[in-house]
């Protein structure tokens, strides 16, 4: 299967391999009920072929990072969720405990496995045992970060039609794994229904462009003056994101919008993302989940202090080090699998981002792209890289109805349907670097007119793809020639 995220190879400085399927979406009208309104066009935009066209639904001219024409999706949730066979909206409890099954029984072997065999009596050499131990905390983390995935099919409750036994059985696999799961659960579902909107999506919201020049000290004008970043920046800034972005996340809401003052319940009142601000996922009365959510906040806490509770002990009882080994790094290694995933499946070169005034949830969920990461993807990680944009539309699939229901939606969303597969495996480790660099924040396209300009699309400053706009300089009327031109606080 060819990539589907197309770069325009006339504007770039490298060349990706990629096709492009031909649109034929449904022109069916109306909008799902958890649509804020309804898409303005009710024609294909794919059919149309010039500039003049294009001004004429009165969107303009918008252009991704890769210099490709973007077209606003037309398609409607009805038309995807008829296209899916009835099937695959079947789920089973006792086939999703079978896969719960083995990957406890995956953990537990390779545990056993190593500790029997991987000793100074087997192997005496000291860095041949170092490596193996390694290599033990790479495969406990991936098998963790499966388990992590099918507690996160139970928050969907796409595990089995039970709720009971879905919220059971991730509290318990999420917990383990040190995660507050309804805390999440909640925040995960807030995502969801807002995907790709900048003022309520909870889940890698980029940076505006006023934001950007905040955060290094700049004014909005000079970003597409700047010189290229320097490589040792990015990897710094996505080693410390593969590091610290999950923690950062539960305990700050860091990559969640900022916009708490506006919670209907007042409960965002004079709060915003950071530590020790009151926006996290542990505090009953943090913005991020309403008073009716306080008793599953709690008994999420209580899961994780069960958990802290038996890592003390077992500390105690086998010394750190070895905990640090058995329990600690692969620990560290589904974070970084968790951060990788989420971010690459909402962060790319093709994808756009929009305001709270231009969003619908059709053309949020478009906002998403399949990668591929092989059997390790497919198999260990059941699919979640695979599949993520058949997620956003209908979430209630379970992973093995996934590729059948995925291939039946990429005809209805013909060339909206994003996909980057290029290399396998490679290609999706590869892409971490390449949104470091190409996706740094969001702006409109130069030709966007009318609601064209609430539909944001990722720059950068090293040269790459579609230049940023270039701003002019704006004086006060009165006083000396310093900018009147405010940057806004972070969103």
């Amino acid at each position: 299967m060819a990539s589907t995220a197309i770069p325009k190879r006339t504007v770039l400085r490298r060349t990706v391999t990629s096709t492009t399927e031909n649109s034929a979406p449904s022109t069916a009208a109306g909008s799902p009920s958890d649509t804020p309104r309804q898409s303005p066009s009710s024609t294909s935009l794919s059919s149309m072929s010039s500039v003049e066209d294009m001004s004429d639904t009165g969107y303009g001219k918008l252009l991704d990072t890769y210099g490709n024409e973007f077209e606003l999706p037309d398609f409607t949730v009805n038309d995807i969720r008829n296209a899916i066979p009835k099937h695959c909206f079947e789920r089973s409890g006792l086939r999703g405990l079978s896969y719960v099954a083995r990957d406890i029984a995956s953990l537990a072997t390779t545990f056993f496995l190593f500790n029997k065999f991987v000793t100074p009596e087997n192997i005496p050499s000291t860095p041949i045992r170092s490596a193996l131990w390694f290599l033990y905390t790479v495969v406990q983390g991936l098998f963790g970060t499966g388990l992590w995935v099918l507690a996160h099919e139970c928050g969907h409750q796409s595990f089995s039609p039970s709720k009971i036994l879905n919220d059971t059985t991730g509290w318990i696999c999420h917990s383990a794994l040190l995660v507050p799961y309804f805390s999440w659960k909640i925040s995960h579902g807030k995502h969801h229904k807002a995907t790709g909107n900048m003022e309520r999506d909870m889940v890698f919201v980029p940076k505006t462009r006023e934001t950007y020049a905040t955060r290094i000290g700049k004014l909005v004008h000079e970003l597409d003056e700047l010189t290229e970043e320097t490589p040792i920046a990015t990897l710094i800034h996505s080693v410390g994101q593969q590091l610290l972005g999950w923690p950062m996340y539960l305990f700050g809401n860091v990559t969640g919008h900022n916009h708490h003052e506006r919670q209907l319940e007042g409960r965002g009142k004079g709060k915003t993302n950071g530590f020790f601000t009151g926006v996290n996922h542990f505090n009953p009365a943090s913005p991020l989940y309403e008073a009716k959510d306080a008793k599953l906040i709690l008994l999420s806490d209580l899961g994780l202090a069960i958990t802290i509770g038996v890592l003390v002990m077992l500390c105690k009882t086998y010394g750190f080090s070895n905990m640090a080994v058995w329990y600690f790094a692969p620990y560290l290694w589904v974070n970084h699998w968790l951060v990788a995933i989420t971010y690459l499946q909402h962060t790319d070169p093709t994808l756009p981002h929009y305001t709270a005034e231009t969003w619908n949830y059709v053309r949020g969920a478009a906002a998403t792209i399949d990668r591929e990461f092989g059997f390790i993807g497919r198999t260990l990680l059941h699919g979640i890289i695979e599949t993520h944009v058949l997620h956003h539309y209908v979430s209630t699939i379970p992973f093995y109805h996934a590729d059948e229901a995925t291939e039946a939606i990429k005809p209805v969303m013909g060339r909206h349907y994003r996909s980057d597969v290029k290399d396998g495996p490679i290609g999706f480790v590869k892409s971490m670097w390449t949104s470091a660099r190409w996706c740094q924040w969001v702006e409109p396209s130069e030709g966007a007119t009318g609601e064209g300009k609430g539909v944001l699309f990722f720059r950068n400053r090293n040269g790459l793809g579609t230049a940023p706009l270039k701003l002019k300089q704006v004086k006060p009327a009165v006083g000396n020639a310093k900018m009147a031109m405010v940057v806004g606080a972070d969103d």
